[in-house]
């Protein structure tokens, strides 16, 4: 169980998870919103995924299928719209389906993370600028110590930079998550 202790979170002895969210095809080359660095990103997180089945702790799969009329991409019954096979999930992985940015809303991420006794959760994905974010701050919001592994994440190229990247991963970790 989590503790705090002065408002610190405790977190030796705590069961740990990986949550790989929204790496699917639609953010690589060629799919329909390409991110820059997505498949640098996808094979780390690939690795970090590796390092953590070594190591008997859950990966979990997040992916995006878009209901909002007029989406552009993780549309419905898409090739875009699946798991890329960099990070494909091997069997008995959990994977949950969601319909907005927050990875916990309405898809029972907590109360499965909750059923394994997680107490720290490991982040890595696309975007870092939406779904990253929103699914980092809700993690924090839930009691959940937080790792973001920036290295394992994308969003949009602006004038050709990371810049929306970096800005983001810089503002998780003033509060909500500890960078990696």
């Amino acid at each position: 169980m989590l503790s705090v202790i002065m408002g610190e979170k405790e977190t030796e002895n705590v069961n740990e998870a990986l949550i790989l969210i929204d790496i699917q095809n639609d953010y690589f080359p060629g799919g329909a919103h390409p991110l820059k660095g997505m498949a640098k990103a996808a094979k780390k997180a690939a690795a970090l995924a590796d390092e953590f089945r070594q190591a008997a702790k859950p990966v979990i799969h997040v992916r995006h299928v878009s209901l909002r009329p007029g989406a552009s991409f993780f549309r419905p019954d898409t090739a875009g719209a699946e798991i890329h096979p960099t990070v494909s999930p091997k069997d008995g992985e959990a994977v949950f389906v969601k319909h907005y940015p927050n990875s916990f809303r309405e898809t029972g991420l907590h109360e499965y993370l909750s059923s394994l006794g997680v107490g720290k959760l490991h982040v890595a994905g696309a975007m870092t600028n939406m779904c990253v974010d929103t699914s980092t701050r809700a993690a924090f919001d839930l009691g959940y110590a937080v790792v973001v592994h920036a290295a394992c994440c994308a969003a949009p190229g602006i004038l050709g930079t990371d810049i929306m990247h970096r800005l983001f991963i810089k503002n998780l970790g003033s509060t909500f998550a500890e960078i990696a």
